[in-house]
């Protein structure tokens, strides 16, 4: 979702806030395609035709790399977003406020019909919600959006901690689910993947259904932790890091030094902690976003190198039309594992499923870049912002006729 440039260094900025995105994009794509190609996913069980050991494997490498990371990304770069919003609004002398709400307000219903339609497990909803919330924070400063989004952070961990204390404590330290409470789960996995494999009602069906579970999880949990993010991509913005990245070798030098071991560390814990412990969960908060972090710092400076440069620019184009392959990601693996389409879920192999990921995601980088050659914005972007603007932004690139040459004296 490309935002105005402010005035100053903006080009550079541009591409590395896109190209984040178009990274994100990779990683968020990596952790829904398991949501679509098995129903037990949702269940957090083991799905019974994976047990092979490449597929332990590549549920591993999912889990340690991609899962709760990516999110924040993305939550981060929205915070960073807003301050580029602002900037361009008050450079071009108009009003923030209504032009935010509308946005907002069209963001939520793009993100309701995503969840009722293609995935349940949609961000866009929690981020129009926790966006009204960041919006009313704008002015506060960069130092104090960073100890909120501590609070924020550790109170959630703190929860999650108690919750894991009690469970051990109430069934003598034993963390995993019982014989009867794992049952119950493969049946609701093994119903989940047959109702998948349905018509459009039935895949409809399935996905209102799970938004039950899911909506109270991800206001309670994983829309706080998006929050954070987002105060954290606020102050971010408002000390210009991602526009003027050179300024803060050390700081970026400094999150790689902690981020990476105290983030790596967390990863290694929760990937082999599995899926149903509570204090593996409780981890993997605290610690993601330090891995996040380091994520993002590595990238800055690779982005700056020769190569990097290169890779920034291929990565940008998706990241500027960001919120249509949001949405076409769900599109597509709908089409493929779902019986509107080919419905392949649960007979793909963990290895095969991230092979149709990384396809899909090459596919999109090809596409973005042939969309940008002819058309400004994404179809998604020109929509939010019709909506956001109320008029008809103009899409297709204006190619201003070649000049006419000046006859020489030898003509």
């Amino acid at each position: 979702m490309t935002t105005p440039a402010p005035p100053g260094p903006g080009p550079g900025r541009l591409r590395d806030v896109d190209a984040l995105r178009g990274v994100a994009l990779s990683g968020i794509l990596m952790v829904n395609i398991t949501f679509f190609a098995s129903g037990y996913t949702l269940a957090m069980v083991p799905d019974p035709a994976r047990g092979a050991w490449h597929d332990e494997l590549a549920e591993g490498v999912v889990r340690f790399f991609f899962e709760s990371k990516f999110y924040l990304l993305f939550a981060f770069l929205f915070g960073y977003s807003l301050t580029l919003q602002i900037d361009s609004a008050a450079a071009r002398g108009r009003a923030f406020r209504p032009r935010f709400l509308r946005r907002t307000g069209a963001l939520f219903l793009l993100g309701v019909a995503n969840a009722v339609l293609l995935f349940y497990g949609d961000i866009l909803m929690t981020y129009a919600v926790f966006g009204l919330l960041l919006f009313l924070m704008r002015g506060i400063s960069p130092r104090r959006a960073l100890w909120v989004a501590g609070i924020v952070t550790g109170t959630i961990a703190l929860v999650f901690l108690g919750l894991a204390t009690l469970v051990a404590l109430v069934d003598g330290a034993a963390l995993t689910a019982t014989p009867a409470e794992h049952a119950a789960s493969l049946a609701e996995g093994r119903a989940s993947t047959e109702a998948m494999r349905g018509g459009m009602g039935s895949v409809i069906g399935e996905r209102v259904s799970a938004l039950a579970g899911v909506v109270p999880l991800t206001l309670f949990f994983q829309g706080p932790l998006a929050f954070s993010a987002f105060l954290v991509g606020l102050a971010a913005g408002k000390r210009r890091v991602l526009a003027e990245p050179a300024r803060h070798e050390r700081r970026l030098k400094l999150i790689q030094g902690v981020g990476f071991p105290v983030g790596l560390a967390g990863s290694v814990y929760y990937t082999l902690a599995g899926s149903d412990d509570l204090f593996a969960e409780t981890s993997v908060l605290v610690t993601a976003p330090f891995l996040t972090a380091a994520y993002v710092a590595t990238l800055l400076r690779v982005f700056r190198t020769g190569r990097g440069a290169r890779l920034a620019e291929a990565l940008a184009r998706p990241g500027r039309m960001a919120l249509t392959n949001y949405l076409s990601q769900s599109l597509l693996c709908g089409l493929i594992f779902t019986g509107i389409g080919l419905g392949l879920v649960g007979r793909v192999p963990y290895a095969g499923v991230i092979a149709i990921a990384l396809a899909i995601y090459g596919i999109q980088l090809a596409w973005s870049a042939w969309w940008l050659k002819r058309f400004r914005m994404g179809p998604v972007e020109w929509l939010l912002r019709a909506a956001t603007y109320l008029e008809r932004p103009a899409l297709r690139v204006r190619r201003d006729p070649p000049a006419q040459r000046v006859p020489s004296l030898s003509d």
